[in-house]
């Protein structure tokens, strides 16, 4: 798979993420569903704790792309879910630290709600990788 980015404008490279992704040569696609704080055995955790809550949510992303044979480097676009923008904003760092690791910026779409399924859950994350 080749990628590359798409930015005709360049602040959100800053941000941690491209505009848009052209994909050539895609061999699979990985549709994920929602992650989100959640242990192996389906209990929620970190109630109350975005930070922590997005940590977790993240690590289930890659549990999810590991499975696949695939990384966060495989991720093409990404969407965030949360009950509190304000409140995530300050912890989006550990979201962009693990993505710039990985040397990617998916595309990726924020979005305020006002609740998730799961009662007490601030955070989930789902996407598309590529391989």
């Amino acid at each position: 798979m080749q990628r590359t980015a798409v930015n005709p404008v360049t602040w959100s490279q800053a941000l941690g993420f491209n505009q848009g992704e052209a994909v050539t040569g895609e061999t699979r696609t990985l549709h994920i569903s929602g992650q989100t704080a959640m242990s192996e055995d389906g209990r929620p955790e970190h109630d109350g704790d975005i930070a922590a809550q997005l940590a977790l949510a993240v690590d289930n992303l890659e549990a999810v792309l590991a499975e696949a044979g695939m990384s966060l480097a495989n991720l093409v676009r990404l969407n965030v879910y949360t009950t509190d923008v304000d409140a995530l904003f300050p912890h989006y760092g550990v979201l962009a630290g693990r993505l710039g690791a990985a040397g990617v910026a998916p595309t990726t779409t924020m979005l305020g709600v006002t609740r998730l399924a799961i009662p007490g859950q601030l955070v989930e994350l789902d996407g598309t990788a590529v391989a």
